[in-house]
């Protein structure tokens, strides 16, 4: 886990029920928890005063929100409970305003502004629109067509510039991550972004392709760098990624570990096939001329990404390898087999 992801969990630990939680979990949970207070008190009130139809609907909105924090704290799912969420939430504002009439209108607005902060700006786009044609149909009788038209374009304007706020701040959150997770020498991943990965295929609940992890590191690097210099140092190490991006699948993930160390993810890779892949990368280095006048060779750590071990087991059985793979002469693969035995190709 990254220093960024660690104090992340921190801050938010007295909500995270003893694990690292997405933010997508923490926001609807939030939400939820602040509707609960704003919502009970007028439940309460209209219980009080015998509009037992408004007070049905405020306590059942209440309920379904403690509903939904309680499964998304136990399970962590939060796609469909966001939707069910967002839908919920609007039929029972539509109900209200049926019940109460256009007084509670003012309602709509922060109820649809929500929508975009749990779901995707297309997806609240359209349920708030639905929504919007479901409170024309029930104010329609209620107003003049004037004070109606101001309530549907004030509604409309308020879906859009939410809309556009969503997707500009959901492009540049995907830039300025894409960004981050670059390695700005050679382009490929880095090590927050193998990290990242690492831990979703760990926290991966559905049942997925088997995947293997490898680590490989260029032999003697310091040589070339003590002889060549630094630049040319890194002229190795970029051709060397792009060499990786060639040599392996589209489905497969490309990471600088960090100096020369490199890692792949092989997704969808048994033990078998990814002790082929890394030997045909192996192969291709060492027939390649990544500096002119210097052989340039690597040797590589290979394991099994097993759900019953956590990332950094994975990482450490896979250095493991990398280390045999050094002490066993360099230019070479070393692959685990069960927990101790590994073996060479």
């Amino acid at each position: 886990m990254s220093r960024t992801d660690i104090s992340s969990a921190g801050r938010w630990r007295w909500l995270s029920g003893g694990r690292q939680r997405r933010q997508e979990e923490i926001i609807l949970m939030l939400l939820c928890a602040l509707s609960i207070p704003s919502i009970l008190p007028f439940g309460i009130y209209r219980l009080l005063q015998g509009s037992w139809a408004s007070a049905a609907v405020d306590m059942a909105l209440v309920s379904g929100m403690f509903a939904v924090i309680v499964h998304v704290w136990r399970t962590g799912r939060y796609q469909i409970a966001s939707l069910g969420v967002t839908i919920f939430y609007s039929l029972g504002m539509l109900t209200t305003v049926y019940l109460r009439g256009v007084s509670l209108v003012y309602w709509v607005y922060p109820t649809m502004i929500a929508a975009y902060f749990v779901l995707r700006p297309t997806v609240a786009l359209a349920i708030n629109s639905v929504g919007l044609v479901a409170l024309v149909g029930i104010l329609v009788s209620q107003l003049a067509v004037v004070n109606l038209m101001t309530i549907v374009v004030t509604i409309g304007l308020v879906n859009l510039f939410a809309y556009i706020f969503a997707y500009r701040t959901g492009l540049q959150n995907k830039e300025l991550h894409t960004a981050a997770e670059l390695d700005f020498l050679t382009g490929i991943g880095n090590r927050r972004a193998l990290e990242r990965k690492l831990a979703e295929h760990a926290q991966e609940r559905r049942p997925h392709l088997e995947s293997s992890l490898l680590l490989l590191d260029l032999d003697h690097f310091k040589q070339v760098n003590d002889q060549y210099g630094h630049a040319a140092g890194d002229k190795v190490l970029i051709r060397l990624a792009e060499l990786m991006r060639r040599h392996t699948r589209s489905s497969d993930r490309l990471f600088r570990y960090g100096g020369e160390e490199f890692a792949i993810i092989a997704s969808g890779a048994g033990l078998s096939a990814a002790a082929r892949l890394a030997e045909g990368l192996r192969a291709a280095v060492a027939s390649a001329t990544l500096l002119e006048s210097h052989p340039i060779t690597i040797s590589i750590g290979v394991t099994y990404m097993n759900k019953e071990h956590t990332p950094a087991d994975w990482l450490a059985q896979a250095d493991k390898m990398l280390y045999a793979a050094k002490q066993g002469g360099r230019n070479a693969v070393h692959v685990a087999y069960g927990s101790d035995y590994a073996e060479s190709l």
